[in-house]
């Protein structure tokens, strides 16, 4: 893959990039509709793939925040079409690295010294790239070590990549900026920390120490000595990312058992910690055909308010749902339904939401759930598609949900899509709230 010998990092460079995707994006659109007076049998599938491929290719450039967007949007098989998913899931792990130069230029500028001073080897080539940062392979103590390091520019440029970003956003949901400054305020507190690299290293030696004890896990063991506020220096964790895994057509064991893995992770971590490693997308994983998985990059990690967390798991209750008045309670805690609605949006809104929330915690109500029931997620897919069309719906201005749930509900996305391309069987259900 080509490497980058820079990266865009002023305002106006970078909102420039913006307006000529856009415009190429309306140039497809132009052909697209020009071909089909010609031929009426042509399919969207060409424009999505130009689309993705154009704006794929602006993100991947810019990166930071910008490409970090693209990476979020991969891992929600239902929000757009394949052509945009296939071509974004490469923000995971595979975007086009930085140069060596750029790359030696960050040791000497945080750390003092080159790669060469502080390593026995280093390989200048990156071994993955991903939005915020890429990693290098290295040895040292006669350990093989990963480097991961931040590209310039990233912190500095969030607040104004969300600004160009947000009027797109509130076009697309038909909000108001008073009502997505809230989600935002979260995107933008989540995006600096996990350009902080001193705040991402202590919180991986904290969450991976405390989470040790879980069956078929490994974490890498981090060295403070050889990291700075833009590079991490860890262990080389050896395995496959998940497409790399499930080429070699692992077993179905090997898939329940890191399936079962990863949900536990998740459960110790949301039940026991109240705080999650938010950023569940397959790159952050190696997966081996013995059934363990290695669990790296704790840059996004959620922190989950009591009251939060307490109204958010009720929903799980079916009993407790059955109450009219305790319902509206919980809706209302968790801002689904707001004391401006009318008796007739809360009505419409409470059954709307009651439907989707019996289908997303069903896993939650078994003691054991199959993640490869194709069905399961088909009709949970056509149900948001449903309801993302409701004319109540697009005409509602009002934020439905809590700043709070963007993350948390991101997060077990993401976990569902790796269970369900993992085809997992597991053991599930709550712990007593």
């Amino acid at each position: 893959m080509k490497e980058q010998t820079n990266i865009p990092t002023g305002k106006v460079e970078r909102a420039s990039r913006f307006v000529t995707t856009g415009l190429k994006v309306g140039t497809n659109y132009l052909k697209h509709y020009t071909r089909k007076l010609i031929d009426p049998n042509i399919s969207r599938e060409e424009l999505h793939a130009d689309n993705a491929e154009d704006i794929y290719d602006t993100l991947s450039n810019l990166k930071g925040s910008a490409l970090k967007v693209a990476q979020m949007l991969s891992m929600d098989k239902g929000m757009l079409p394949k052509a945009y998913t296939d071509k974004f899931a490469m923000s995971q792990y595979s975007a086009p690295p930085l140069s060596g130069p750029l790359v030696i230029n960050t040791f000497v500028k945080t750390l003092g010294k080159t790669p060469a001073e502080l390593y026995d080897t280093f390989d200048v080539k990156a071994a993955n790239a991903a939005s915020i940062g890429q990693v290098h392979k290295a040895t040292k103590w006669g350990k093989e070590l990963a480097i991961k390091i931040q590209y310039p520019g990233v912190a500095s440029s969030v607040k104004s990549d969300l600004r160009i970003v947000k009027p797109f956003a509130m076009r697309i949901v038909g909000m108001n900026e008073v009502d997505m400054d809230k989600y935002f305020e979260e995107i933008e507190s989540k995006l600096l920390e996990e350009t902080d690299y001193k705040l991402e290293l202590q919180r991986s030696v904290e969450v991976s120490t405390l989470c040790a004890h879980i069956p078929n896990l490994v974490f890498p063991q981090y060295y403070p000595e050889l990291s700075s506020g833009k590079i991490i220096t860890m262990d080389w964790l050896k395995g496959y990312h998940l497409k790399e895994f499930l080429l070699k057509n692992p077993s179905q064991e090997a898939r329940n058992k890191i399936g079962q893995a990863l949900w536990d992770f998740y459960q110790f971590q949301v039940h026991q910690l109240k705080k999650v490693h938010a950023d569940p997308h397959p790159g952050n994983f190696l997966m081996r055909e013995d059934g363990t998985i290695g669990i790296f990059d704790f840059g996004c990690i959620k922190e989950i308010p009591e009251d939060f967390y307490v109204n958010y798991f009720l929903l799980t209750d079916k009993e407790v749902l059955k109450d009219d008045v305790r319902r509206k309670q919980i809706y209302t805690s968790l801002e689904m339904i707001h004391p401006s609605d009318s008796d007739k949006e809360i009505a419409f809104f409470s059954t709307l939401f009651q439907k989707m929330i019996d289908m997303l915690t069903l896993p939650f109500t078994l003691p054991e759930f199959d993640f490869g029931d194709e069905r399961y997620f088909q009709e949970i897919y056509a149900y948001m598609d449903y309801v993302a069309n409701l004319k109540e719906v697009k005409e509602s201005k009002v934020a439905r949900g809590s700043r709070h749930s963007l993350y948390v509900n991101r997060t077990y996305f993401g976990l569902y899509s790796i269970l369900s391309d993992l085809k997992a069987n597991i053991k599930t259900g709550l712990p007593a709230l």
